[in-house]
């Protein structure tokens, strides 16, 4: 499982021109499962992006979790997380979970997630989304497991 974490001070998310996740200060994360992923794979990125310390203390130095200020969370999937671009010019997906078993996963992680108490909204799974972001800091982190 991979997700792209990114410290917003705004973002939202829409579908079919209906806005279906708005949060202010907080992180965005970008989920995509592959294969061989597992419930424990989902659970342990819930835990660690929730607690990763990449907000600013009261002396500027990265101190603070999501948790800790009080913070949103907005997820999105991101299937395209797991494209394979070393060869030609066309990315290759052979490495992304099916999108049966995705869904699966990413409803599981946003149940993790919620599990924390913070305010978590989503994108729609498979939809074509537009995700408006504004990066704080720019602060952004690709977690793996």
């Amino acid at each position: 499982m991979k997700v792209l974490l990114q410290r917003v001070s705004e973002a939202s998310v829409t579908a079919d021109g209906v806005c279906t996740g708005k949060i202010n200060r907080g992180i965005l994360l970008f989920a995509g499962f592959t294969h061989t992923d597992l419930e424990a794979n989902a659970a342990f990125l819930a835990e660690k992006c929730v607690n990763l310390r990449i907000f600013p203390d009261s002396e500027g130095r990265m101190s603070l979790s999501v948790r800790d200020i009080g913070g949103e969370v907005l997820s999105v999937s991101q299937f395209t997380l797991y494209g394979e671009t070393s060869k030609g010019r066309r990315p290759g997906f052979d490495a992304a979970m099916k999108p049966h078993e995705a869904e699966r996963m990413y409803r599981y992680f946003l149940n993790c997630l919620r599990s924390a108490g913070l305010k978590v909204e989503n994108g729609i799974f498979g939809a074509d989304m537009k995700v408006n972001i504004v990066n704080d800091g720019p602060v952004t982190f690709l977690l793996e497991k």
